[in-house]
């Protein structure tokens, strides 16, 4: 067998309905005869939309094949023995140009007592955003299930919705029961686990070509919503230059930011993970024993468990996410 390598993938390009052109115009992807483009999965398990490799032998084959096959050289051994064949994460960049349907993911266990896969905890790493711009997440002010129906149902929501306005550079953790959306104006990376169940509870009364409303879940999104209310709903880190800064550990996945304008070199001997990296501004070439690749912004690419030392290279300043799980 072949020795595995980092891999990098084809993507996969999704309209939508609120989607604009960001991730041709700012990202340079080319994104075909599409209208729109508001999802680009760089890094894809979920059956439906799978990645396919495009560096090296491997090339063609998708993704969850390759878990198959490899298995714990791949993913790591502990991460191979809680998810199978399946891989746990689905790497995208998003590009709002409208809202997004104000919506809730459910959590493991709500979504294997539906039989929908796993449950969709995430997080957005903010890579631009136009003046003004807003973002949802979570709830304003202390509210219960009753409550929130009452508004539901009286067409106020959006009074009992905590609205945050974003920049280039901000984090928010958005755990399996949070509602959210994004407004206008934003291009982010998403990191999730890999699932594409979600439930909308408002769209905005908008309609889609067909002159159709899309489909509402608010009864399903009932029992997946989390009415606590938080301290803060953006995450709040410090950042600094030439070093691995921690934005998000939850039991699904670690995710760091690395910005630098310097090598930096990496040791993955005593992590039993994958490990992904996104890049979000400028390019950068990651060296390892067997050869080298480049990161560009709006790429990502995946190293085996198996490789435990690479070189990251800024050309000029770069900016990545590191993501694995622990």
């Amino acid at each position: 067998m072949n020795t595995l390598y980092p891999l990098k993938f084809q993507p996969v390009f999704k309209d939508k309905i609120w989607g604009g052109h960001k991730i041709k115009e700012v990202l340079g992807m080319d994104y075909g005869k599409l209208p729109n483009c508001g999802e680009v999965w760089v890094v894809s398990g979920i059956a439906e939309s799978p990645t396919l490799v495009k560096n090296g032998f491997l090339s063609g084959n998708e993704l969850n094949e390759l878990v198959s096959v490899y298995m714990g050289d791949l993913v790591g051994d502990d991460v191979y023995e809680k998810f199978g064949d399946e891989f746990p994460l689905l790497i995208k960049y998003i590009d709002a140009n409208d809202w997004l349907s104000i919506q809730v993911h459910p959590d493991d266990e709500l979504a294997a007592k539906r039989k929908t896969g796993r449950g969709k905890t995430e997080m957005w790493y903010i890579i631009e955003a136009e003046k003004e711009s807003e973002l949802i997440s979570g709830f304003s002010k202390k509210i219960n299930r009753e409550i929130y129906q009452k508004y539901l149902k009286e067409s106020r929501l959006k009074e009992i919705l905590n609205f945050e306005k974003v920049e280039k550079g901000d984090v928010f953790f958005l755990p399996a029961g949070r509602v959210h959306s994004l407004g206008p104006g934003i291009l982010l990376a998403e990191i999730q686990q890999t699932s594409d169940t979600t439930y909308r509870i408002y769209d905005w009364d908008r309609i889609d070509a067909s002159g159709m409303k899309r489909e509402l879940h608010t009864q399903q999104a009932l029992d997946a919503i989390d009415f606590e209310l938080a301290d803060e709903y953006k995450t709040r880190y410090k950042p600094e230059k030439n070093k691995t800064v921690p934005l998000v550990q939850c039991p699904q996945f670690t995710t760091n930011l690395l910005a630098y304008d310097q090598p930096v070199k990496k040791d993955f001997e005593e992590l039993d993970s994958f490990v992904i990296y996104m890049g979000i501004e400028g390019k950068s070439q990651l060296k390892w024993e067997g050869g080298k690749e480049e990161i560009s912004m709006g790429e990502a690419i995946v190293i085996p468990n198996i490789i435990n030392n690479i070189e990251l290279k800024p050309m000029g300043n770069a900016k990545l996410l590191e993501i694995y799980l622990t």
